[in-house]
């Protein structure tokens, strides 16, 4: 039986986020995946059609999701259910849930310049397969800074700063652009290009960056399946509220 994706899109329209969904819809399909694709968090599936998925992937900048919504897909994922997204589609989405934020790994907070500025992605020295045979690549778009989670595993960065702003009284720092984390026994995938739907035909490693993305991401229950592992192992004494 293929493995199962479910695509959610919305939010702000300058960001394409009908046109990514497409996009990332025909990747899946063309990997075998059996995608279902929503217009909007409202019209996502309660937790048990969430936790029987192998992918999540948003496409949706901005916007409230309901508080269950939000709380389903937190434990969908710490179950295994991955989830993937990029650019403001996944991390500058429900800017007041702050689950959502500890979840994905990192939160948009500026794009000095805005759109059309050119910068190179530098591909991290990793072992990681998501990495493997990729070289460093520029692109033309906007430049993300995030506030990212310390736990992530970071697979490429850009520099900072190209543009003057009030950032550049800061010493250089190298951002983060694509990286993974787990939540639980859930996998995490983030690339923070992607502002226009173009951006995948322009700069062609980025697509394939999304593409093992989302692999990887919808490996999880698999993984966990193999070594053995259940949620329970995150919940014991857990206290959150």
């Amino acid at each position: 039986m293929g493995k199962t994706a479910l695509i959610f899109w919305g939010g702000w329209n300058g960001h394409e986020p009908e046109k990514v969904a497409k996009r990332f819809r025909r990747m899946l399909e063309n990997e075998g995946f059996d995608v279902r694709v929503v217009e909007g968090a409202e019209k996502l599936p309660g937790y048990k059609e969430l936790a029987a998925l192998d992918l999540l992937v948003p496409v949706t900048t901005g916007g409230k999701m309901p508080g269950e919504t939000s709380k389903a897909i937190a434990k969908a994922v710490g179950g295994g259910t991955g989830i993937a997204g990029c650019h403001g589609g996944m991390c500058d989405a429900y800017r007041e849930d702050t689950e959502w934020q500890f979840m994905t790994g990192g939160q948009w907070v500026s794009h000095p310049g805005g759109d059309k500025v050119e910068y190179t992605v530098h591909i991290a020295r990793s072992s990681s397969p998501l990495t493997l045979g990729i070289e460093d690549f520029k692109v033309k778009s906007e430049q993300y800074y995030l506030h990212v989670d310390p736990s992530i595993e970071v697979l490429a960065t850009t520099r900072f700063p190209l543009v003057s702003y009030y950032h550049a009284a800061n010493k250089p720092i190298d951002m983060p652009v694509v990286w993974t984390k787990y939540w639980g026994l859930g996998r995490v995938y983030y690339n923070s290009l992607g502002h226009h739907d173009d951006v995948f035909d322009l700069a062609p490693a980025a697509q394939e960056l999304m593409r093992r993305g989302f692999l990887w991401a919808a490996a999880g229950k698999q993984a966990a399946a193999a070594q053995g592992l259940t949620v329970d192992r995150y919940l014991n004494n857990a206290k959150m509220y």
